[in-house]
């Protein structure tokens, strides 16, 4: 079975796994050449360790009970995308809506802003421009196809 259609078949059991769980989502699956399996999850509301550790051990034996590795030898990473992961889905920006995000462009150009809002066409951006009474707000929208990637600022 060629890494493609391992990728599909566990995709399909965690989307069976997460069935009664409208909450949670698959963000990304990946399987690295030495059969480790890295699958993020997140939630509308977050997602807990707890969580992620029932979804691998559930996976785990759903991937051996199916023989997607007939052999055994693989692994299975299961937890959710950290800060330092770029946003992929529309779920995830609707998620973070109210918190920082520095968006790269596709042209090179980077703005960090308050998200205020996310659809299925784009996001729209505050950016805060000078300091005290120069200060400024602009709003950008930006469509998905001119962002070549956005992570949530971390703030302290």
């Amino acid at each position: 079975m060629a890494t493609e259609e391992k990728t599909a078949e566990i995709i399909k059991l965690v989307g069976q796994l997460l069935e009664g769980e409208p909450d949670y989502f698959v963000v990304s699956v990946s399987i690295r050449p030495v059969n480790n399996i890295s699958l993020f999850i997140d939630g509308d509301s977050g997602i807990t360790i707890e969580k992620c550790v029932k979804i691998n051990k559930a996976l785990y034996k759903q991937i051996v009970e199916t023989a997607i590795y007939p052999d055994g030898e693989f692994s299975l990473e299961v937890s959710s995308p950290g800060l330092d992961e770029p946003l992929k889905l529309n779920r995830q920006y609707i998620k973070n809506i109210g918190r920082p995000l520095l968006v790269e462009l596709t042209d090179g150009k980077k703005v960090e802003g308050k998200l205020l809002a996310a659809d299925n066409e784009g996001i729209e951006l505050e950016e805060e421009l000078g300091k005290g009474k120069k200060k400024e707000v602009v709003k950008h929208a930006f469509l998905f196809n001119q962002i070549k990637e956005s992570k949530v600022s971390v703030v302290f």
